[in-house]
């Protein structure tokens, strides 16, 4: 059986977003740390996230609504943007989470971001 590329990403992101999620609930310490202070109820959001993130990724595996669930991811790739940023402007580095260079921080958001975006558009066409 061959598989195409599209289908593969899809199986990828899929399996990405199913741990990323589980992430939140397995290791709730490791994204704590990266929401921003000024914004309240950080375990709350902290769970949401990852529920949501779980929830899409099921959803990209429902043809009919594949296309609102990689919407979903693309929204929730935005709102994240803000932690991203706050994560750079706390020096990269969070004791519960990582530390890494700032200037990987920066390539993060500037590069990794915009390609998870890209990635989770490619995925939505049906086939």
């Amino acid at each position: 059986m061959e598989i195409s590329v599209i289908n593969f990403l899809r199986i990828l992101l899929i399996g990405f977003y199913a741990f990323a999620g589980s992430y939140h609930f397995i290791n709730p310490e490791f994204y704590s740390g990266l929401i921003p202070e000024y914004l309240p109820y950080h375990s709350f959001i902290n769970y949401a996230s990852g529920l949501l993130e779980i929830v899409l990724a099921i959803g990209v595996t429902i043809p009919k609504t594949r296309l609102l669930a990689v919407k979903g991811i693309i929204v929730l790739l935005v709102l994240f943007i803000p932690s991203h940023i706050y994560f750079i402007k706390i020096g990269a580095c969070v004791e519960s989470a990582f530390c890494i260079a700032p200037w990987i921080a920066w390539v993060r958001l500037l590069i990794i971001h915009p390609i998870l975006i890209l990635w989770a558009w490619i995925v939505r066409k049906i086939n």
